[in-house]
């Protein structure tokens, strides 16, 4: 029914103390008048010691006794290019776009890989036409882009080779 503390202390992990002499010593701690110290007590304390000015370089001194130099000699101020932004541009390049038929077959992967977890699972029935319905469109754009290379590969070699292979006696 009492009022809360004003300060909590912090319970120890040893030994608890005896629980008759902790209620009295918060009781003669607690009182309803805040607590002002003195000003004497304030002023001795290291609250009222200002501390030192310590400068520092905000700016690098190098490189601005470079940049004025610059400027003296030349006349002109000299900007910095950035070197990073065209090597991100060189690997951006060197990487091949992947293969759109490695992709297919890596989703088509992926989708196996789901519906055995699903069914692990117990939800198999509930993905299994969406699953198999996505499957088989991946092969079907699989088979469109086979069609499509074999036809190259067929006008390339007809290209370097215009008279056909007569090694084969049905062409």
């Amino acid at each position: 029914g009492d009022t809360l503390p004003l300060q909590c202390h912090p319970t120890p992990s040893k030994e608890p103390a005896p629980a008759s002499s902790a209620p009295a010593h918060q009781r003669s701690r607690l009182s309803a008048k805040p607590h002002l110290r003195p000003a004497s007590v304030c002023q001795a304390g290291d609250s009222y010691t200002r501390e030192k000015f310590k400068p520092r370089a905000t700016r690098d001194l190098e490189k601005e006794k470079q940049r004025l130099q610059n400027i003296l000699a030349t006349g002109k101020d000299v900007v910095e290019h950035k070197v990073k932004p065209v090597v991100v541009q060189t690997k951006e390049e060197e990487i091949p776009e992947p293969d759109r038929f490695e992709e297919l077959v890596n989703e088509i992967q992926e989708r196996r890989e789901f519906l055995a977890e699903m069914e692990a699972l117990g939800q198999g029935k509930k993905y299994r036409r969406i699953i198999l319905t996505e499957i088989s469109q991946k092969m079907r754009e699989m088979e469109i882009l086979d069609k499509k290379r074999s036809e190259e590969m067929k006008e390339i070699m007809t290209k370097d080779f215009p008279g056909g292979n007569k090694s084969d006696p049905h062409d």
